[in-house]
């Protein structure tokens, strides 16, 4: 059961919570206060451009002010980043973000590891933003990888894929659009970093996905 948001999103009653489903490709879990993300990336741009590949500058910049109206909007205690917060190593961009999280001092940094999370504890220290392989908060397990089938745990959550689904629309239209996918064992985050790529789910009949389209969340299933 859900009802839409007033603030143009979904809120999606699920596992006794409520969540609140973001176009800007967050959630907002009411009952902890906390903006739930996963797949940041950020830095990424800046590796890229190291290695000489051309990339707009700036791409991290907006990732982090969409970040930021977020936070205004909805007050959070709290971020919970499933996975890949950091795209590779210490680069100028971590230095930004080092300026960035000083506005938001006062709000709980929790990062679960992802595989490109592989900087220094010392750096994520620094950053003031705690480090944990896994996380169970509420009985919501979080993990950067998904489950593939029930593993033992409660309810999981994961990044990683990017998830999405290819919408068809009249005259051979076909769109392949960023979702948030609700599985039988595993929910799916789509990627909150913009300089990403998108994987195609096929997703069960019983699973409920929610597309991003612009502003807009759409239900299919």
């Amino acid at each position: 059961m859900q009802n839409k948001d007033t603030a143009a999103g979904e809120i999606f009653r699920f596992k006794q919570q409520h969540w609140h489903l973001l176009p800007e490709k967050a959630i907002y879990w009411e009952e902890e206060k906390a903006l739930v993300l996963s797949d940041l990336h950020l830095g990424k741009s800046a590796h890229f451009r190291k290695a000489g590949i051309a990339v707009p500058a700036g791409i991290m910049q907006e990732d982090l002010f969409r970040l930021q109206q977020l936070i205004t909007r909805y007050l959070p205690v709290r971020l919970i980043i499933v996975g890949d917060m950091f795209h590779s190593r210490h680069n100028n961009e971590v230095q930004y973000f080092k300026i960035w999280r000083g506005q938001f001092s006062h709000i709980q940094v929790d990062l679960v590891l992802g595989n490109h999370d592989i900087m220094a504890d010392e750096i994520y220290s620094q950053l003031e933003v705690n480090t944990h392989d896994t996380l169970t908060v509420r009985d919501i397990h979080f993990i950067h990888e998904p489950c593939e089938e029930n593993n033992g745990y409660l309810y999981t959550f994961s990044g990683h894929l990017h998830p999405a689904v290819v919408m068809a629309g009249t005259a051979r239209q076909r769109l392949r659009l960023p979702c948030f996918y609700f599985g039988r064992h595993c929910g799916i985050l789509p990627a909150f970093g913009d300089f990403t790529g998108l994987a195609n789910l096929d997703p069960y009949p019983d699973e409920s996905v929610f597309v991003i389209a612009g502003k807009s969340i759409i239900r299919t299933q």
